[in-house]
């Protein structure tokens, strides 16, 4: 995906004195959790900066420009929507952003109070967000790694994770699974899309789901990406939640593991030797992912 550009506070300021003079005494300071394929930084107390870290994650900033000042007012959340774009200059390559600061933490476990109500909300906003209208809105390509495509575009790599994985995860079952997923073919309606739907795009606030943010991977296709977090974050209750909420059919389910499960191979394999924490995180997920294509072949079965 491209090397990364060194980003810093000193750079942002600069570019923000240069281009917008208005901002230029306001404070510059990293945000908590500023992300990997953009840096995030404060801009005083009510806005933020958002420059892309690569030239791949820059083919985001004209859509995101164009498309969330549409999408704001018709969902039931707050997501970005930027306030002013910025020019390639100071030796930064790309155009950048200035967005309005949404208040919230990350969602991790322990900052949310109801696992299942906060499925069941996460999937009223996916809901919404797959209504609005599609039209002219941008396909799955290279802005957005494919996201809203055909499984197929990972295939190869998929296929290479399960070999090097030969021997320390269960490679027959996640063989099986790769290839429902790639089986059930996507005849819909093109919808809307968030493209990465996971605990650090997802804001709390007093325990509950509160904005929605960085839809650099949004696009107009097939949504059943947006179901990775059934089984990266919720189990049980809450992926019974998060699932009774949506509108997908038992194709969609098995594309939706089948893009939970590439990601989770190619993490798996690429970290098995030198990050034990991101290793357990993928295996876990491996595991999830295997346990629910089995249950949901016996409970075909019994149909």
């Amino acid at each position: 995906m491209g090397s990364k550009l060194n980003i810093d506070a000193a750079l942002v300021s600069r570019l923000i004195a240069t281009q917008f003079p208005q901002w230029k005494d306001l404070a510059v300071r990293p945000v908590a959790a500023g992300g990997w394929d953009n840096r995030t930084y404060h801009l005083g107390d009510d806005m933020t900066v958002r420059l892309p870290s690569a030239a791949s994650y820059a083919l985001q900033i004209e859509k995101e420009h164009r498309w969330l000042p549409r999408l704001a007012p018709l969902l039931p959340l707050p997501i970005p929507v930027p306030l002013a774009m910025g020019m390639p200059a100071d030796d930064y390559p790309w155009h950048w952003s200035v967005y309005g600061w949404i208040e919230g933490e990350t969602a991790k476990r322990e900052r949310i109070a109801s696992l299942p109500q906060f499925a069941a909300d996460l999937a009223e906003f996916l809901v919404a967000l797959q209504r609005i209208d599609p039209a002219g809105g941008p396909a799955p390509g290279q802005h957005n790694f494919f996201r809203g495509g055909p499984l197929s575009v990972y295939d190869g790599e998929t296929w290479r994770a399960i070999a090097a994985l030969d021997g320390k995860i269960d490679t027959r079952a996640a063989t099986a699974v790769w290839e429902a997923a790639l089986a059930a073919t996507w005849h819909g309606a093109p919808v809307w899309f968030h493209g990465d739907v996971s605990w650090g795009n997802l804001l709390v606030r007093r325990g509950r789901l509160s904005a929605v943010i960085d839809f650099g991977t949004s696009g107009v296709g097939d949504p059943s990406c947006d179901l990775a977090i059934a089984w990266t974050l919720f189990e049980g209750k809450s992926r019974e939640a998060f699932r009774a909420g949506l509108p997908a059919d038992e194709a969609m389910w098995a594309r939706g593991r089948g893009w939970t499960l590439w990601k989770a191979l190619i993490t798996l394999a690429g970290h098995i030797d030198v990050h034990p924490v991101e290793v357990d995180k993928s295996r876990h997920v491996i595991e999830e992912v295997l346990a629910d294509h089995t249950r949901a072949g016996r409970d075909a079965a019994a149909r």
